[in-house]
């Protein structure tokens, strides 16, 4: 789950992290009015929307003109600023072309910038913990200086059976060249931004830029994602959610707990089992064809979720052909059968599908689909499948 940019700010002020002083605003007026309540004489505007970018990014009915991330000087220019971009199309380099409407701005006093750095505290896959990586490039791609230049990253794992110390802290600190009262303030800061990561169980959390402004270290910018499976702990950060920012199609699957992600192929795919998923979009690929979306339907989905499921890939008109690829374990092949069939039969199935099914009660799964009537290609393997599935939707396209 994601939160905007001042939401994460203040849940963040909760744990002693150092941040500019902000206040959201939904329409013109309330940023006018959050401007004069500010102390200035600088101001900053920022488009609220799920995606990093913003400064750099361009918006769709003014693309010569200024991006999401503004810097005024009175209420007058603030005022102008938010009248430019609520209500437009933002687009960034991580919105994709079609861009995301802006229904929110941040209007936060403008601060005297020393230094930019990069921090972020995630799971570390590679060694289970929790891990902080900082760099003296702020403001920048992070990937990008990764690519270019590894050696100013620097990672500082978590044991968590200690949990975070003071040496940690100072390691980060050392590691970005603060001293005296900077050194104190960015133990302060990384300390806090501990406490809040585990105390909200996030997945990532995400600043970029850290700023040094005179001795204190402050968050500048600020992305939270939060572990999905925790979130009953934290009703106070479900709450957050905007659901505007999400995909009508990821809103619908989460309803029914399925994990679906909208890509920008024409080949939907229904799987059961993460690790599953991803090779079946990889061998599509290979095969010259395009994923329209992860869809893992997990390995206790019954025929009501099949069906949702099914619903989901088919209520997007860019998926030209369906590859449903199920090994059933826990997941029967004939609960997977029923509910295509289900699905199938209610939205009047236009395009081809192919099925490939294996595992328990396979047989009888296979039968079920024969015996219902509709026109579903069959597959022995992954291979065969993604094979049918790239040359059926090939095939469909050319004959529309």
């Amino acid at each position: 789950m994601n939160i905007h940019e001042y939401q994460a700010k203040e849940l963040l002020k909760k744990f002693g992290v150092a941040v500019p002083d902000g206040i959201p605003a939904m329409n013109v007026q309330e940023a006018v009015d959050a401007a004069k309540s500010l102390p200035g004489p600088l101001y900053v505007v920022k488009a609220q929307i799920h995606a990093g970018g913003r400064g750099a990014g361009k918006f769709k009915n003014n693309p010569q003109g200024k991006g999401g991330v503004r810097l005024c000087k009175t209420a007058d220019e603030v005022k102008a600023a938010a009248e430019a971009m609520l209500g437009q199309v933002l687009v960034t380099k991580q919105t994709g072309p079609e861009g995301k409407e802006v229904q929110r701005l941040y209007v936060t006093d403008g601060v005297d910038i020393e230094k930019e750095y990069y921090c972020s505290v995630l799971l570390d896959r590679a060694t289970s913990r929790v891990t902080f990586i900082v760099s003296t490039e702020g403001g920048m791609d992070i990937e990008e200086v990764a690519h270019n230049s590894p050696e100013k990253i620097v990672k500082v794992a978590v044991d968590p059976a200690s949990g975070f110390s003071g040496f940690h802290a100072r390691k980060l600190a050392f590691a970005l060249g603060l001293k005296g009262g900077a050194n104190k303030s960015a133990v302060k800061f990384f300390s806090a931004l501990y406490k809040g990561f585990m105390a909200l169980d996030c997945s990532i959390l995400e600043i970029n830029p850290m700023i040094l402004v005179g001795d204190e270290v402050m968050a500048l910018d600020a992305k939270m994602n939060f572990d999905d499976n925790a979130l009953f702990r934290h009703p106070e950060v479900a709450g957050l959610r905007d659901e505007s920012e999400e995909d009508e199609k990821e809103r619908e699957a989460h309803k029914y707990e399925l994990s679906y992600v909208a890509l920008d192929g024409n080949i939907g795919c229904m799987v059961n089992g993460a690790g599953l998923a991803m090779s079946t979009m990889d061998i599509i690929k290979l095969y010259g064809g395009e994923p329209a979306n992860f869809l893992d339907v997990g390995g206790g989905a019954d025929k009501e979720k099949v069906t949702a499921a099914f619903k989901i890939i088919l209520s997007d008109p860019k998926v030209k052909g369906v590859l449903v690829n199920i090994f059933g374990g826990i997941m029967k092949c004939d609960i997977i059968a029923e509910g295509i069939i289900a699905a199938a039969k209610e939205v009047k199935l236009s395009v081809p599908l192919v099925v490939r099914l294996e595992g328990t009660n396979v047989e009888k799964g296979k039968e079920i689909l024969s015996k219902s009537g509709l026109d579903i290609i069959p597959a022995d393997n992954l291979a065969d499948a993604a094979q049918k599935v790239v040359d059926a939707t090939k095939k469909a396209l050319a004959a529309a």
